[in-house]
């Protein structure tokens, strides 16, 4: 059967990116023979009949088209890169097979490629029955014995459920609404359907250090319809340079891929295509195609360098950083083998349960109330401003409220009252505000603080890292330190070892061509192998946090306050998805209520106190 032309535009929307590389031949369209043109500040030079291999596919931007009531609609273009944060629609049309949804969505063991699902129907399975409307996540696709098939999670009282379904299983399946919020390129990544538009609602705006281009509107309140904009990443025929061509180049071609020699062709790798690399590979030399556009100073060499030698892939450790300010709050990662030294800061606790959390058996916990607090049970201690206890721990009480004794959970301290203690309870639902006396003032090695303090942890830098000509870290008035995170590293250096540093996977976009395996000298770890504090953007640090903390169980629930102490009832903190500071919101919708009750939430830099009230389930269930 003759296969026939199509337009580059109609290829690309057919492109399954798991199938790359593909080669095409030029057939017919606007193009110079043998001359360059210039199509959005880049040049090609095409012909008939020439062959180019697409190593890559991308989305450079996005088209939004926003819809409001009773006005006209208007459209913009946004880069990926947009200061924002978005929430789902949930797409009302619905899928007719799991085999649509495996061909349209991202499926994997990250967090975020587990999409959620629903059937009006019953699903009867193998492993048993998925109830009609109940939601199924999606967490892994496999193939056995030729036979392929998704495997799908149910959540049920707490307790997990899994399923196998086959990708023939035909239906009607409907995407399950979202909570959570995400930025552009989280959206293009991950949550962007093959072959249909995505319709978001604005949820948050987020500090920017650069003025964007295009702006949506600050009042703006209704839904934007999201259509990627795709960009192909070419080799020509023995060519080095790595061409990118937007998909809406009016050319036309023919996948010619069974009858070409895919050896002509260079092979450019990007640093995620290194890293899964196998470990045999490694060390190697390698040019560099495409440079990093923007690099921080202590990479520079990446710019500078024609060629490189890449001596390993790893997961490594970094300690994830904010910066202690109300306003242009910047974020860090920073190496355990920073050699600066750090001082105490006081922490911030706003309620007894953070207390609770933070207390260590290493030290006593000094704090000093900065709200003032009546107790509503007998037996219980109030709070006044000013007020200094050492906290103890927690404990089982018997006090008495309205008339009626009853068992509650407090907090034991002791409070200092001049030279004397007080032996006091605190109650456990106390929402008021503690901060902490540091009578400690050693200097700490970043090391040290994680090995003998628990995260978060407040520090300031009083001595600057003098390995490195600016230290970021040192002009900052204090640090959280928040959590610890793992990151995948290439170990890359020049050709005479004079620069040798661990690069980001994730952060740096370049791309490399393999040249030959590498006989030379390697860097010795601790001597020449440097590794460089990385100051992250908001989005960024959104996205390393929920990576994270996916796997996290939720902590015991919080005590209720008195006022609220009806069966069954709790506050429900609503339109919430990310939590500075503390645990982002888990999926079981129970405890994910119960943990918010008495939290100070932030989404972005702004507090959000939006509370309504639902009845949930006495035992922590659907």
């Amino acid at each position: 059967m003759e296969r026939m032309a199509m337009t580059l535009e109609k290829f690309t929307r057919s492109l399954d990116a798991t199938s790359l590389p593909r080669v095409l031949q030029i057939q017919s369209g606007y193009y110079f023979q043998g001359s360059v043109y210039e199509l959005f500040g880049r040049e090609w030079s095409f012909s008939y009949g020439e062959l180019l291999k697409i190593i890559g596919i991308s989305v450079t931007r996005l088209n939004v088209e926003l819809q409001s009531e009773g006005s006209k609609s208007m459209t913009v273009d946004i880069s990926l890169d947009y200061p924002g944060l978005f929430r789902i629609v949930a797409d009302k049309s619905p899928y007719a097979s799991i085999q649509e949804i495996v061909e349209a969505v991202c499926i994997s063991p990250e967090c975020l490629g587990q999409p959620e699902f629903r059937c009006p129907e019953e699903l009867q399975l193998a492993e048993g029955t998925i109830q009609a409307e109940e939601s199924f996540r999606l967490t892994a696709l496999r193939t056995k014995h030729g036979d392929s098939h998704v495997d799908c999670e149910v959540t049920r009282k707490d307790s997990k459920h899994i399923f196998t379904v086959k990708l023939s299983h035909t239906g009607e399946f409907y995407e399950c609404a979202d909570d959570q919020f995400y930025t552009l390129r989280e959206l293009v990544e991950w949550k962007m359907p093959k072959g249909r538009k995505r319709t978001v609602t604005w949820a948050k705006s987020l500090p920017s250090k650069e003025k964007c281009v295009s702006k949506l509107p600050e009042d703006y309140s209704g839904e934007l319809v999201l259509t990627p904009v795709y960009e192909l990443q070419t080799v020509s025929k023995f060519g080095k340079n790595v061409v990118f061509i937007p998909s809406t180049l009016d050319v036309e071609v023919l996948d010619v891929t069974e009858e070409s020699d895919g050896a002509c062709f260079m092979q450019p790798l990007s640093l995620r295509d290194v890293f899964a690399k196998p470990s045999e590979v490694f060390p190697f030399r390698a040019e560099i195609i495409e440079p990093p556009s923007q690099v921080q100073e202590e990479l520079g060499f990446l710019k500078s360098s024609k060629q490189v030698i890449v001596h390993g892939a790893y997961q490594t450790k970094r300690i994830l950083a904010s910066e202690i300010r109300s306003e242009a709050q910047r974020r860090f990662l920073i190496p355990v083998s920073y050699n600066g030294r750090f001082k105490r800061r006081p922490r911030m606790f706003p309620t007894a349960y953070d207390l609770e959390v933070a207390k260590s058996d290493m030290e006593q916990l000094h704090v000093v109330a900065t709200r003032a607090f009546e107790a509503d049970y007998e037996g219980l201690s109030s709070v006044l401003v000013g007020d200094q206890y050492l906290v103890h721990k927690r404990e089982t009480s018997e006090v008495i409220y309205g008339g009626r004794r009853k068992t509650v959970e407090a907090l034991a301290c002791e409070k200092m009252v001049g030279k004397k203690y007080e032996a006091v309870l605190i109650p456990m639902c106390l929402d008021g505000g503690f901060v902490e006396v540091v009578h400690d003032k050693k200097q700490y090695m970043l090391s040290e603080v994680c090995h003998r303090f628990s995260l978060p942890f407040n520090v300031k830098v009083s001595m600057r890292d003098l390995s490195v000509m600016e230290d970021l870290l040192a002009g900052a008035t204090g640090l959280q330190l928040e959590e610890e995170i793992t990151d995948p590293y290439l170990l890359v250096s020049t050709p005479d070892l004079a620069q040798c540093w661990e690069v980001p996977v994730n952060r740096i976009n370049m791309t490399l061509q393999l040249l030959q395996q590498w006989s030379g000298p390697e860097p010795t770890q601790g001597q020449a192998v440097r590794s460089a504090v990385e100051e992250i953007g908001e989005d960024c640090y959104f996205t390393l946090r929920r990576y994270v903390n996916a796997s996290v169980l939720p902590p015991p629930r919080p005590p209720k306050h008195p006022a609220e102490d009806i069966e069954g009832v709790v506050l429900l903190l609503a339109e919430v998805s990310y939590v500075r500071g503390a645990i982002p919101l888990l999926k079981h919708p129970a405890r994910q209520r119960a943990h918010e009750q008495h939290r100070v939430i932030q989404v972005g830099l702004e507090v959000c106190c939006c509370y309504v009230v639902c009845r949930v389930h006495p035992v922590l269930g659907e």
